[in-house]
Parts: C-alpha cells; sequence; structure tokens
C-alpha cells in the first residue's frame, strides 16, 4: 500500500490524485482479482496503476497543463534532523540545491526513472512495466540521468573524489 502511494505520487504530483489512484487501482484489482495468477503481486498491481493513471490522465485535462514546479517543491520538503551541526545545515542546504537543480535539468523521461528506482524504491522491471518501456530503456536512462547529476555535482565541487568513500 505504501509503494502504491508513492508510486501514485510520482505519476500524479499531487497528494489528492495519489489518493484518488491508488483507490482506483485497488478497485480493479479487486474487480479483476479472479484473473490474477498470484504471481508478482506488485508488478501487477502497478501496471493496473499504469492504466488507471493514463485513463485519468485522458479524461483530466492535456498534459501541457500539467505543473513542472510541483515536483520541485516535494523535493524541498526533505526536513533536516536536530542534530546536525550548522556546517552540515548550510552544506546540506547546498548539496539538495545543487541536486534539486540537477534534477530539474533532467529530461522528464529521466526524471521518472530516478523517482521510481531511487526513490520509490522499484526494480528495473517494475519501472519498464510502469513506463511501458524496456527494461534496458530504463537502466539506460537511469545511468544517463545520474551522470548528468554527478557532473553538476563535481562542478559545484560537491562530488566526493575518487578513491574516497
Amino acid at each position: 500500500m505504501e509503494v502504491l502511494l508513492r508510486v501514485a505520487m510520482t505519476l500524479t504530483a499531487q497528494q489528492a490524485d495519489a489518493e484518488d489512484l491508488v483507490q482506483e487501482t485497488l478497485l480493479r484489482a479487486y474487480k479483476s482479482v479472479e484473473r490474477f495468477d498470484g504471481r508478482h503481486p506488485r508488478a501487477w498491481l502497478l501496471t493496473i496503476m499504469r492504466r488507471a493513471e493514463i485513463n485519468r490522465h485522458r479524461r483530466r485535462r492535456p498534459h501541457l497543463l500539467d505543473d513542472p514546479d510541483a515536483d520541485l517543491d516535494r523535493l524541498a520538503e526533505a526536513p533536516s534532523g536536530p542534530e546536525e551541526t550548522p556546517e552540515q545545515v548550510v552544506v546540506g542546504e547546498v548539496f539538495d540545491e545543487v541536486v534539486e537543480a540537477a534534477f530539474a535539468a533532467l529530461p522528464l523521461k529521466h526524471q521518472q526513472v530516478v523517482r521510481l528506482v531511487d526513490i520509490d524504491g522499484l526494480s528495473y522491471e517494475e519501472a519498464a512495466q510502469l513506463l511501458d518501456v524496456p527494461e534496458g530503456t530504463v537502466m539506460s536512462r537511469l545511468h544517463r540521468a545520474r551522470k548528468r547529476i554527478r557532473v553538476r555535482l563535481a562542478g559545484a565541487g560537491l562530488a566526493p573524489k575518487r578513491g574516497m568513500r
């Protein structure tokens, strides 16, 4: 259930829409449970969610009206811990700003795979099914996205040096 809500947030970028999408996904799953073979329930639910989102999106509005800044707002909501030193807070804020800028500069298809795999914790196979692309495409998009973020971090002097861990 928690994974469904996280993925729905990735797909919709709105809490209320995400909750509606999860509810619609579970209703559809309940109605078609006789046809489910019992294997890979998470992938099955995510496929249902993808199709429900496509249908929901078609019913609502053109894609051009989506708010691209909503993703940045969600990323900026990461709280800082009370035990951090002032130096850690400043470095953390700079790091977050550079990562957010690098993420925002990515093409939408690269942002989607980063959110699904690196943030939501989906496997390459699950992300591929959700996005309706081959697994290799997910892997190459993720590789390119991570490389672009690393380049931005290195440009800001925030990337780890080779040999340092």
